[in-house]
């Protein structure tokens, strides 16, 4: 048997303490390359800085192919501007303004440089505001240097990540920033982790995507390159917290979710579904009546569309720089990749009918 290095919580915890943002995500695609290195029998990354990793089948050639795709980049900031030593700065993804003051970010200039996000006082800020949330033209970051030290180390450009540390907490509880999404690339991770063991007919390609927090770029062009059967989506997805609606969040610890909507292959639906059903995988039905917001929207249409399925992690706070995700559902999302690839019949295409009811 191959030897087993991988460790979910150590990898996990290394992803969201690396930079990444969208469109720059080269450092922690080293990560998630030293990762799968000894788990693909190919790796190569795409011209959009994708990481494709191929773990080949059993089948008879010409061996039909199963693409998952975990979206590796994060959201953040981007320096807009240097004024008297501050700099100003606007956001790349969807980033909510009320958390953003105080938090502890990195400024990625000439040098890497601790900073905090800082508002002005509230007497220096428009009357039309009130004591309402201090919008982001508002808001700056002070790296603490004289301003002259500043212009000479950052420019209008540059990145700015966020710098919370990685917090375990109770019941097998993670918290910190970017676990959107890179819990799902650790349960892809621990899906080839698993799959060492196991013998699928399907070719395997796990695709850590780039930008899809901005253009789904990565999975758009991976997709079309690659041209697999069939494609599955995992990313994490709105978990219960206070005063969340009962039908559109999801239970924290409870299993994964299955993506059922327009963006999502029915009859693969149905198949992923009996699987986890036969094997007591727990897991909640997600209803996506529109795009799912996740890579399965570019996926499902490129070329000449590809049947497509979205596994979710739930996770509270998202897109703020204390996520927290649950260890047991990343677990899980990786078993259930695995006994998908594994359990899942090359012949299943031949039967693939888009008109079945659920």
């Amino acid at each position: 048997m191959p030897e087993n290095n991988f460790t979910l919580l150590p990898f996990l915890k290394s992803l969201i303490s690396t930079a990444g943002l969208s469109g720059n995500e080269a450092p922690v695609r080293e990560i998630i390359l030293q990762a799968w290195r000894p788990l693909a029998d190919e790796i190569t990354v795409s011209r959009l800085g994708s990481l494709h990793a191929l773990r080949r089948g059993t089948g008879p050639e010409p061996r039909r192919r199963i693409l998952v795709s975990a979206h590796m980049d994060a959201i953040g900031l981007i320096v807009t501007g240097v004024t008297d030593g501050f700099l100003s700065f606007t956001s790349i993804g969807g980033i909510d303004a009320r958390i953003l003051p105080g938090q502890p970010v990195i400024v990625h200039g000439r040098e890497d440089l601790p900073a905090l996000i800082v508002a002005p006082p509230a007497r220096l800020l428009p009357e039309s505001m009130g004591d309402g949330v201090v919008p982001l033209e508002y808001l700056f970051a002070d790296t603490g240097l004289l301003p002259h030290e500043v212009t000479r180390l950052v420019r209008a450009g540059d990145l700015i990540s966020f710098a919370q540390p990685p917090q375990e907490m109770n019941g097998e509880i993670l918290c910190g920033h970017s676990l959107d999404n890179r819990a799902s690339v650790a349960a892809l991770t621990a899906c080839l982790d698993e799959l060492q063991y196991r013998r699928p007919a399907w070719d395997l390609w796990a695709v850590a995507s780039v930008q899809e927090e901005i253009t789904l770029g990565g999975a758009a062009t991976s997709a079309f390159d690659l041209l697999p059967d069939l494609a599955v989506a995992v990313d994490v997805t709105f978990a219960k917290g206070p005063g969340s609606s009962e039908f559109n969040t999801f239970t924290m610890g409870k299993g994964v979710t299955l993506g059922w909507g327009p963006d999502v292959h029915p009859g693969l639906h149905r198949a992923i579904k009996d699987i986890a059903d036969r094997l007591e995988i727990p897991y909640q039905l997600e209803v996506m009546p529109r795009h799912s917001g996740t890579d399965a929207y570019a996926l499902q249409v490129a070329a000449q569309g590809i049947p497509t399925m979205v596994i979710g992690i739930p996770l509270r706070y998202m897109h703020t720089p204390v996520e927290i995700v649950s260890l047991k559902d990343i677990y899980r999302a990786g078993r259930l990749l695995a006994d998908v690839i594994t359990r899942l019949d090359p012949a299943f295409l031949d039967t693939l009918n888009v008109d079945k009811p659920a």
